[in-house]
């Protein structure tokens, strides 16, 4: 007879539906039922502790019960929690639209006055709606500059995962999670990722376990993005907007773009005036490193549009912002009467707890000696990283700044990879978690993106975990032989 479950877990099992969960699996677990936190740490009900190795899947910036974002929320409870922004200001949502705005600034001022700049955030709960407000935007946008002929349309990535309502999964491409709801969806055009240990023209080559070799890269991914915008051009339905991931694609399985390509891909979507929306849900504010809080800065790349959520407010609130350029934002000005107005909105557009919190938030991370804490912490990912190369079933380790995607394979000379079935990257973070560490995979692809206050101590665990895991569900340590 197993062991009853904590109360918690039997409420739980009773009547909670879990998000990307097969709940048949889950209604025979004994799940972790977790009921407090400090730093990165995580402790559950029977008082165990565990490092929280993904943040709390992507959101945690600072770590748990930050004393400084603590008191933001409880000085904004002792003025109010919560205000409408139809018809109303609110002052958290207004400050923090002001400091989103210098953030989202590029780095080194661009003396030609016609170039991008983010000068308006419109507020909205999580990263899908975030996304969900950058398709209006555009679509409707195109419509008043372009005309209503032909249909906007929009391209994004192969691989590419921008949330869960239904525009947002209209520009995903991840058959497992989107072909469902096909008749419910849009069309959107899709260009290859460059998903470089996978690449179609055999630039990569694996040499051995420990090392990776990349033939001379010539940029076929980055011609066929070409291609794909001069056919749409010569078809007379050009692209409204290219919609994408900068640096780093998230739940295609952590891909990490090369140097270049980002800058390259949008100087082709400019040249054939395609708006730019950055999905930078995951990788904003500081997660790929850099001297800025968005990774599309370090291309040199603004966008016309951009998605922010995750952790804009530290891990603490659901709060997401779509930033907007001017030209966007005129589009939609008008008499009241020609109603141009962006119908659109939430009943708790620019909540007050969340804007307090985000403002705070930003404060810790903007301090040239929080940067540097966050390089020394990658630079150590990165080091301990490389001691899993010796591991037979590691195919690739793939780390922008703070985030990391080590995907494992059957075959390291191949590359061949588990089924799905076998649920190896899962069977991998259940063995982790029996050992104190907390992340989740995606497929094959465990994934390593700790909160910024994780001590040295704290990372090496992390990673000699995943180490005991992989070799626990793999097999037992061996050389490679290539």
């Amino acid at each position: 007879m197993g062991r009853r479950l904590h109360p918690v877990a039997a409420l739980d099992h009773a009547h909670v539906w879990h998000p990307f969960t097969q709940m048949r699996d889950w209604l025979r677990s004994d799940p972790i039922v977790l009921i407090g936190g400090q730093g990165t740490v995580l402790e559950d009900a029977h008082k165990r502790r565990y490092l929280d190795a993904n943040s709390s899947i992507w959101t945690n910036l600072h770590g748990h019960r930050h004393p400084r974002l603590d008191a933001a929320i409880t000085r904004q409870l002792g003025k109010v929690a919560h205000t409408s922004a139809l018809g109303l200001a609110g002052e958290p949502s207004a400050r923090l639209a002001a400091e989103l705005v210098a953030s989202a600034a590029p780095i080194t001022p661009d003396p030609d006055p016609s170039a991008t700049r983010l000068t308006k955030v419109f507020y909205s709960d999580d990263g899908s709606t975030a996304v969900e407000t950058a398709l209006k935007l555009a679509y409707e946008f195109t419509r008043r500059t372009r005309g209503p002929k032909p249909k906007p349309r929009f391209l994004s990535m192969d691989g590419a995962y921008h949330g869960d309502t239904v525009g947002a999964v209209s520009v995903g491409h991840i058959d497992l999670f989107h072909k469902a709801y096909g008749g419910l969806l849009f069309k959107a055009d899709k260009v290859a990722a460059p998903y470089c240990y996978r690449c179609p023209f055999n630039r990569a080559q694996p040499e051995r376990a420990d090392a990776r070799t990349y033939r001379r890269c010539q940029w076929e991914c980055v011609g066929g993005v070409e291609e794909t915008f001069e056919r749409a051009h010569r078809s007379g339905k050009p692209f409204s907007a290219f919609v994408y991931e900068p640096r780093i694609q998230g739940a295609a399985g952590m891909i990490a773009q090369p140097d270049g390509w980002l800058a390259r891909v949008a100087t082709i979507a400019r040249a054939h005036g395609t708006l730019l929306v950055a999905d930078e849900v995951m990788t904003g504010f500081a997660r790929t490193g850099g001297p800025s809080l968005f990774a599309g800065h370090s291309e040199g790349v603004v966008p016309d549009l951009m998605a922010l959520a995750k952790g804009l407010t530290g891990g603490y609130l659901p709060l997401a912002a779509t930033l907007a350029s001017q030209p966007i934002f005129d589009a939609f000005l008008g008499e009241y009467s020609e109603f141009k107005t962006f119908f659109h909105g939430h009943s708790y557009t620019g909540n007050a707890l969340g804007c307090a919190v985000a403002r705070e938030s930003l404060a810790l991370l903007k301090p040239a000696n929080a940067r540097r804490r966050r390089e020394r912490l990658a630079r150590l990912l990165s080091t301990e990283l490389a001691t899993l190369w010796s591991l037979p079933a590691v195919g690739d380790i793939r780390q922008v700044g703070l985030v990391a995607g080590i995907e494992l394979v059957q075959d390291f000379r191949h590359r061949t990879p588990f089924p799905l079935a076998a649920r190896v990257g899962i069977r991998v973070c259940e063995a982790m978690a029996r050992r104190g560490v907390l992340t989740r995979p995606i497929g094959n692809v465990l994934v390593l993106m700790p909160p910024y206050c994780t001590q040295p101590t704290e990372l090496r665990t992390m990673v000699s975990v995943m180490r005991e895991a992989i070799e626990e569900v793999t097999g037992p340590r061996a050389s490679v032989q290539v």
